[in-house]
């Protein structure tokens, strides 16, 4: 029983990632078009492609257990980053993995499109997250939809997450 409820807790430790870390994607991601059904941009065709390319990326890190891999996904003092890497820490000491972290980008909206940086408003939220372990599969709850503001900055070798931000709170 004691190891259920820790199992519990994990697997809402991986909800409350979600919500205070930013996306996460493990494959195709549905996605709607821009606002009010207009016709996308090429800017926002292009954020579209940066954010999944990154929730791809992370999501990986994630499955593989990858500190060092998730770590290269945020920029130096980065508190996302660090709040990322604690959670998946805590996973791993549970002998826990995360699979299928996939992302409901529900709306997107480019509010800043500028040399090497993107800041972008979205709503989104996981479907299809599963924990793993010896003897466990637990498929994770999907959460509600949340928005947040994310900066993402570009480097030599590729984008970075710099901050992620709740909104409407």
């Amino acid at each position: 029983m004691r190891s259920s409820s820790r199992l519990v807790r994990a697997l809402a430790a991986v909800v409350l990632l979600v919500l205070l870390a930013g996306p996460a994607a493990a494959g195709p991601q549905p996605v709607a078009p821009g606002a009010a059904g207009s016709a996308e941009g090429p800017g926002e065709r292009r954020a579209r492609a940066v954010l999944a390319a990154w929730d791809e990326s992370r999501a990986a890190a994630w499955r593989r257990g990858d500190r060092a891999g998730l770590a290269d996904l945020y920029t130096a003092g980065s508190l996302a980053g660090a709040r990322d890497l604690r959670m998946l820490d805590a996973w791993l000491e549970r002998g826990l993995r995360v699979r299928g972290m996939g992302v409901e980008v529900l709306a997107l909206e480019v509010l800043r499109d500028g040399p090497g940086r993107l800041v972008l408003r979205v709503t989104d939220r996981l479907a299809g997250a599963v924990a793993v372990g010896s003897g466990v599969r637990r498929v994770l709850p999907r959460d509600r939809p949340t928005t947040r503001a994310l900066v993402l900055r570009r480097g030599d070798d590729g984008w970075r997450m710099a901050s992620v931000r709740l909104l409407g709170w």
